[in-house]
């Protein structure tokens, strides 16, 4: 097989292709996105009218909220990312089995009795339960004997108030399988007709850590967000995976074989707005991720945050770039031009503003060429409108 690179001159955005995908999104674009938390998931919405065909992968290592509860009790990679972007790809049409959906969505309330939680989740394992009660088997059976597989697991003081279901299924699935996601995400994915496909980079149980500036070392991602507790107040120097929440093995993962070829398959690669460390540089963290980059020739964008991002501290939008670069490249062998992992830099100079401003030299100088095109709605607090997002990254694919 012989590989070449097509260029072309693209439209920003083009209503052609976008109606194209439109009309047939079972054969839309492979957009390949790395993120994690909640910032994709109006876009991820929104990019399923258009392709069934997007990539993400989403970072296993949060430490805080209800996967922390999970983490602590049962050494696992955290699945709240995981289960939050699967809900968001999902199909929630009649076709998508809406029941499923709602299951999956659900969760306990936080104020509700603990022993009475645990009755109800007895109760959903025995299908018994109204929610579990609207499911056909043998839909019904494989989730009952999941979340059954997670409640005889269960540690006698798990706190069950505020879990959503969906996260209890997706663990209880990990065990059954021999400590491995991939099964169960499959699984899940099948029964709420998942319309793209979601991976986290690694299925390591590991921890992010980062030294600041100050010398400070900082482990767990719950700790360095700014969003459980007070934000940092000198910047991120490096960041690297711990065995361990206390930090005290540095350590490393690799690429799973079977998602290389996602790497190699991808018409477009996206580095999406979003926690800058902890979403989107923690999944580049991996070996091999950089050369996986590399060697797709397709387009890749970076579409810088907009609002105050605690993680970024003191960077501006040159450092940003510079730190995207300087990651993947330390998994490169031999120099490899910066342009090889970074093409665009899209933004919306009219409507936005980004710290320190375009660094237009640099771009120059990297051979990346700036893309800025109207992508901010005034309306909505100076934040991206998912719409049009979506459709300048459709129209470069």
């Amino acid at each position: 097989m012989t590989k070449i690179r097509v260029c072309r001159t693209a439209s920003i955005p083009d209503p052609l292709r976008i109606s194209r995908y439109q009309k047939i999104p079972e054969l839309g674009p492979r957009i390949l996105f790395f993120s994690g938390g909640t910032a994709l998931t109006g876009l991820s919405r929104e990019l399923k009218k258009f392709t069934h065909n997007s990539i993400h992968f989403v970072s296993p290592f949060d430490s805080g909220g209800s996967s922390a509860k999970l983490r602590h009790a049962f050494d696992m990679p955290a699945i709240g990312d995981l289960r939050s972007r699967l809900m968001a790809l999902a199909d929630e049409t009649v076709l998508g089995h809406p029941e499923i959906y709602r299951l999956f969505s659900y969760r306990f309330s936080v104020t509700e009795n603990q022993e009475r939680l645990k009755r109800r989740l007895q109760n959903m394992v025995n299908g018994k339960d109204d929610l579990i009660n609207d499911i056909a088997n043998p839909m019904r059976k494989l989730i009952c004997n999941h979340l059954g597989y997670f409640y005889q697991s269960m540690p006698k003081d798990f706190d069950l108030r505020g879990a959503s279901i969906g996260n209890l299924i997706l663990a209880g699935g990990y065990l059954n399988n021999h400590k491995d996601l991939e099964p169960i995400v499959f699984l899940f994915s099948k029964l709420v007709h998942v319309l793209g496909t979601v991976r986290t980079i690694t299925n390591d149980d590991y921890h992010l850590s980062v030294e600041l500036e100050n010398g400070e070392i900082i482990h767990g991602q719950h700790l360095i967000t700014g969003k459980e507790v007070a934000p940092i107040l000198s910047p991120i120097k490096h960041i690297h995976l711990s065995e361990t929440l206390n930090g005290s093995r540095p350590t490393e993962t690799k690429l799973r074989k079977r998602n290389r070829g996602l790497f190699e398959d991808a018409d477009l690669i996206c580095y999406p707005p979003g926690s800058f460390y902890t979403s989107l540089l923690a999944n580049l963290l991996p070996t091999g991720v950089g050369k996986a980059i590399a060697n797709n020739g397709c387009p890749k964008v970076f579409v810088p945050n907009l609002n105050s991002d605690p993680e970024q501290l003191g960077m501006t939008l040159q450092d940003s770039l510079m730190t995207i670069i300087k990651y993947i490249q330390e998994d490169i062998t031999g120099d490899a031009p910066a342009n090889t992992v970074l093409n665009y830099l899209m933004v919306d100079t009219k409507n936005g503003q980004y710290p320190g401003g375009i660094p237009t030299d640099l771009l120059q100088e990297l051979n990346i060429e700036l893309i800025d095109v109207k992508l901010i709605d005034k309306r909505h607090d100076k934040t991206y409108d998912n719409k049009r997002l979506v459709s300048a990254l459709l129209s470069l694919t």
